[in-house]
């Protein structure tokens, strides 16, 4: 009877029933779904805002870290001398792109004022009659805007993937990670260095529909990122290996359908025994098809090698680029002396087909890798290097939503044979990225390693493309949960840390350098001095670039006086006070907590 109804063919005919004319209710929610399409943009304008404000914020709250007059002052020199003279451990196309925001501050620049990087970055903001709040905020910026933009290649990446509701809750991730908030807001090259990293491998992948244009820019986002920072090399080998699976991939299918594909329907099988005599001609034929795939396997081989070929030329070009554009010449002259690295290291580098200036700042790298530094890590303070220091470090910084939202999409990526290729593309370069920076002598924060939150980010909107009935429910819950952590660290983004560690005001406890104390709250001190200890005897111990006088902070250094002589207020920088010993311990150890200033310095009364 139903199919009588639904079928008017198959329902005999009948004189049509007499009665009042059927009346449609209007659908209330149609105008609604005939602009969802709008949805997606929308959200990602008000998340990007959101990020813009809180950036902004702290670059104008926040002095100048230990890094940061390095670069503006090489940045200032590229713009007013042409050459590379100082700070050649980092390539110039990160300070290239800060020199954008130093040339519309115009700062009064002496280039004939002589002295390390670090004296020349802080003769350039302090001692030159420039005013270092105005010229580090419009330093700054360029940073801020390259941060936003990576989030349009995070939106991108993740809609590609899953749709737009998965570009949505990646950029969400992203765009509440305190992490990125935080180093995106300052004049350093890390940020940048990650952006073009993940440009490069959301192009590689796009290469799996357009190779040609694609592996040109995903070659040039790859150069970009080595001409910013020399930790990307690792990344060299594994993008021009995922050029080649993507030149593959594209030849064999001929196009490319959106990832991951509806599964086909199953067929109907009357029983056991038919179907599995229907599956011997199939194989047969699968057999013949894979005789006729040998040789087209045999000829995608050299295609491939020349997608990887070209995403290394192009990345080598936009290297040589980034150096000509500061100097035509290519001259060199290092304002400091260039380390001398004897054996098999020294060689491999002279044979890197790469501007002197590279290969010198290289072996500058090396030179500092040498060096005995201190690390920092819950409450232990050790000399050298522990190869877990970044994935615990990682473990304390980064949001519980997002570790959570992330290692489910890693299972999803692995697990999922329909999920199963893009594992390569959002796992493998991290993964190398991290595994290279364990490797490294200086265990000073996760700057070293923001590549990891930021494909995370990526990541965890995989589990989106599985059809669960609370998917979409359980990572909107992480999407807020992030959102409310980071709004709860706003504006102290830099000493973040989760809620499983007891949040920003105790990360001074497990962590030091950039991870909670980079210089930062110089200005905030003196703000809190005036405010609440105004005329009292200050004594200092400032671990950054800024200087405390022209703040007026008028303070001495308890560690040069003994230590019956230091009463008042001690203020130490918390990264002080983690390798505290000897006198400074002392001192700490017979004084009383009175309070913190941005959860990175600490002050007691003696």
């Amino acid at each position: 009877m139903m199919a009588r109804e639904q079928h008017p063919v198959l329902t005999p005919p009948e004189a049509p029933a007499e009665g009042p004319p059927r009346q449609v209710r209007p659908d209330r929610y149609a105008r609604l779904r005939r602009h969802r399409h709008r949805l997606p943009p929308l959200l990602a304008v008000l998340l990007l805002g959101q990020m813009a404000v809180a950036m902004v914020t702290t670059a104008v709250q926040q002095t100048p870290t230990i890094d940061e007059p390095v670069y503006v002052a090489t940045a200032t020199d590229y713009l007013h001398e042409h050459r590379v003279r100082y700070n050649p451990e980092h390539p110039p196309l990160g300070k290239l792109l800060i020199a954008a925001g130093v040339a519309a501050a115009d700062p009064h620049y002496d280039p004939s004022y002589t002295g390390t990087q670090g004296e020349v970055g802080r003769h350039l903001l302090y001692e030159s009659g420039n005013d270092p709040r105005r010229l580090m905020l419009w330093a700054r910026l360029p940073v801020i805007a390259l941060t936003l933009l990576c989030g349009l290649v995070v939106f991108a990446f993740a809609r590609d993937l899953t749709g737009p509701a998965g570009g949505s809750a990646a950029l969400a991730l992203y765009a509440f990670s305190p992490d990125v908030i935080a180093h995106g807001s300052l004049a350093t090259l890390d940020l940048p260095a990650t952006g073009f990293v993940l440009t490069s491998v959301w192009l590689v992948w796009r290469a799996r529909l357009r190779p040609v244009p694609c592996l040109a820019l995903a070659g040039a986002a790859l150069g970009a990122a080595v001409a910013t920072k020399m930790s990307t090399l690792p990344a060299v080998p594994v993008v021009m290996g995922l050029a080649a699976v993507s030149v593959t991939a594209a030849g064999r299918s001929g196009r490319i359908r959106r990832w991951p594909a509806p599964a086909a329907p199953p067929a109907e099988r009357p029983g056991r025994v038919p179907a599995a005599l229907g599956r011997v001609p199939a194989a047969l034929g699968r057999g013949r098809a894979a005789a006729r795939w040998v040789p087209a396997a045999a000829g995608r081989v050299p295609a491939a090698v020349g997608g990887a070929a070209v995403v290394a030329v192009v990345a080598l070009a936009v290297v040589w680029a980034a150096y000509l554009a500061v100097d035509p010449r290519l001259r060199f002259s290092p304002a400091e002396p260039v380390p001398a690295v004897p054996g098999l290291r020294g060689r491999l580098v002279e044979l890197l087909p790469l501007p002197p200036a590279y290969r010198a700042g290289m072996l500058v790298q090396f030179g500092l890798e040498d060096q005995p530094w201190q690390g920092y890590l819950f409450g232990h303070l050790y000399t050298g290097s522990h190869w877990y220091y970044l994935p615990a470090a990682l473990l304390v910084k980064t949001p519980l939503a997002l570790l959570a939202a992330g290692a489910a999409g890693a299972v999803v990526l692995v697990a999922r044979r329909r999920t199963r290729p893009v594992a390569p593309y959002l796992l493998v370069p991290p993964a190398v990225l991290l595994a290279a920076a364990m490797t490294g002598s200086r265990d000073f924060g996760t700057r070293y390693a923001l590549f990891v939150p930021v494909f995370l980010a990526v990541a965890a909107a995989c589990p989106l493309a599985l059809r669960w009935r609370w998917n979409g429910l359980l990572t909107g819950a992480l999407v807020v949960f992030a959102a409310v952590s980071s709004l709860r660290t706003f504006p102290y983004y830099l000493p973040y840390a989760n809620e499983a560690f007891g949040g920003p005001a105790h990360t001074h406890r497990l962590l030091h350098d950039s991870n909670v104390d980079w210089g930062q709250d110089l200005g905030r001190l003196a703000d809190r001095l005036r405010e609440r200890y105004p005329g009292e005897r200050v004594w200092l111990v400032y671990k950054g670039s800024g200087v405390p006088s022209y703040y007026g902070i008028h303070a001495a250094d308890p560690r040069t006086v003994p230590p019956d002589r230091v009463h008042g207020l001690l203020v130490v920088s918390d990264s002080a006070v983690a390798k505290a010993r000897g006198r400074l311990a002392e001192l700490i150890t017979s004084s009383r907590p009175v309070g913190e200033v941005g959860h990175s310095i600490s002050l007691y009364r003696r």
